[in-house]
């Protein structure tokens, strides 16, 4: 499934990656969420094969490489059926916007860890009453001397329990108009006052959850990343990896589910015939293989946008592409399970878990109904319906 348009060192690094995956696999992931362990052995090879910190700067460890880069390898990760979700946090979202934003010293502290998987870190947005909408955050961040303190609540933070420190979107009056604005926060995880419960999801996965409450943090006043009048920026140069990652994460899943099909297409046979013989089973097979490809194709596209420094067409398809991706990501999933039968659902052939995996895709970290009005707003000037 490797695209024509691919460099030779694209080709080579897809190649690379998948053979670290397949060393590893679905058994390996799924034995490590039973045991409640995390994906340390899988996480420290592939940062220690520089595939963690492709995207940042070669000059704090990094690949020097893109987001193009970062989600081919976590795609190839999910491909093998041993995806490292983290991948989208902490060296796509926390990396870049520390990459791009942040103050030297930031640079200097964070990024070689985060690029050889050394160290993590989780990303705060989502808030109870205002989702992943920055506009309505509550979370807010006051002077105090030369420190900040912070105050408010997260939700569906990923893998706090694990990260060194938490990107805390919070917000700041602005001394000028008196509005709040978004500003980014390095929150160190023992920071007094900092405070995580675990949400307990009806999901697969290695990854915890978490409701994070912040109760007066205090921090220095470097703790702030960027410049405090461009948050906005900041923050949507770290989402736009994020829909991109996901995108990578939703493929990988489905090429996966898809690939456990057609192998058991060819080798169950009924009436002497394998089923895959059969249309009825090839062709809904065929159709998520195209849809697959068709959301790579987007997900390639606002890659190169983002990577060239295009943020504003990269916005556009980085949610088109997360949309494609989610969408075939759940078909492929379905008809992976639909085309084994009773055996998609056993935990021997380990389809059934991602049918609720699948799903994340779609939800998180938008909703596809939110892409869809962000589509009919910004790209074809419709009038927004709130």
């Amino acid at each position: 499934m490797t695209a024509v348009i691919e460099s030779e060192e694209h080709k080579a690094l897809r190649s690379a990656v998948a053979a670290l995956g397949k060393r590893y696999g679905r058994d390996y992931l799924t034995r490590t969420i039973a045991e409640g362990k995390h994906l340390t052995e899988l996480w420290s090879e592939a940062g220690k094969l520089g595939y963690l910190g492709v995207n940042l700067p070669e000059e704090y460890g990094g690949g020097g490489g893109g987001i193009a880069e970062l989600s081919l390898v976590l795609e190839e990760l999910g491909a093998t059926g041993a995806p490292l979700l983290m991948m989208i946090v902490s060296p796509a979202i926390c990396g870049t916007v520390i990459a791009r934003f942040g103050t030297e010293d930031q640079k200097r502290e964070w990024l070689p860890g985060l690029a050889d998987g050394t160290r993590t870190m989780a990303f705060g947005i989502t808030e109870p009453d205002a989702g992943s909408n920055s506009h309505r955050i509550t979370t807010t961040a006051r002077r105090d001397g030369a420190d900040w303190l912070l105050t408010g609540r997260k939700v569906f933070v990923s893998g706090v329990d694990i990260a060194d420190a938490t990107l805390i979107v919070g917000r700041t009056e602005d001394s000028r108009t008196g509005r709040l604005k978004p500003c980014l926060f390095i929150v160190p995880r023992d920071a007094p006052g900092f405070g995580r419960r675990w949400i307990e999801m009806e999901l697969s996965a290695q990854e915890k959850q978490f409701e994070l409450t912040l109760d007066d943090v205090r921090l220095p006043a470097d703790a702030l990343v960027g410049d405090e009048d461009a948050g906005l920026l900041q923050l949507f140069a770290g989402l736009n990896p994020e829909r991109i990652m996901t995108a990578a994460f939703a493929i990988g899943m489905g090429r996966y589910a898809l690939g456990q099909a057609v192998t058991y297409a060819k080798d169950r046979t009924v009436w002497n015939t394998p089923i895959g013989a059969h249309q009825a089973v090839a062709h809904p097979l065929a159709q998520a293989h195209i849809d697959l490809e068709l959301a790579r194709l987007m997900m390639q596209k606002a890659a190169h946008l983002y990577d060239a420094g295009d943020d504003v067409g990269a916005g556009e398809a980085a949610n088109m592409a997360k949309y494609a991706a989610g969408e075939a990501c759940v078909k492929a999933v379905d008809q992976a399970v639909h085309t084994l039968g009773g055996n998609g659902l056993t935990k021997e052939f380990g389809i059934a878990s991602l049918i609720t995996a699948a799903r994340v895709a779609r939800i998180a970290p938008v909703s596809r109904e939110m892409i869809l009005n962000y589509v009919s707003h910004q790209t074809l000037g419709l009038p927004k319906s709130y």
